[in-house]
């Protein structure tokens, strides 16, 4: 199975290059610290909402018992904190029309 096409940092960067007029330093730089503050906020505990597109919260997981897939042993999976991102009302209507 052929794995979809994804966007990276490079390409948004170019997109904005092109939008924007902006050179290669701005756009990069553009891209790195939009990423950098929604870093910071989620370190800090904060959630991040970007309306139309989506959200992204800080989820924590309790500690559960899981399966080694290699030899079936029972093993304790520590708890930990995830990234959750919710799509927002506009992203999903946009992208169910396609």
């Amino acid at each position: 199975m052929e794995a979809p096409e994804t966007t990276t940092k490079a390409d948004l960067a170019h997109h904005l290059m092109e939008r924007l007029e902006l050179g290669k330093k701005d756009a990069d730089l553009l891209v790195n610290t939009f990423l950098q503050s929604i870093i910071e906020s989620l370190k800090s505990g904060e959630g991040i909402e970007l309306r139309g597109f989506g959200s992204f919260r800080l989820r924590d997981r309790r500690a559960r018992q899981g399966r080694n897939p290699r030899t079936g042993e029972a093993v304790m999976v520590q708890p930990k904190r995830v990234v959750y991102f919710k799509i927002g009302k506009e992203l999903r209507s946009k992208l169910i029309q396609r």
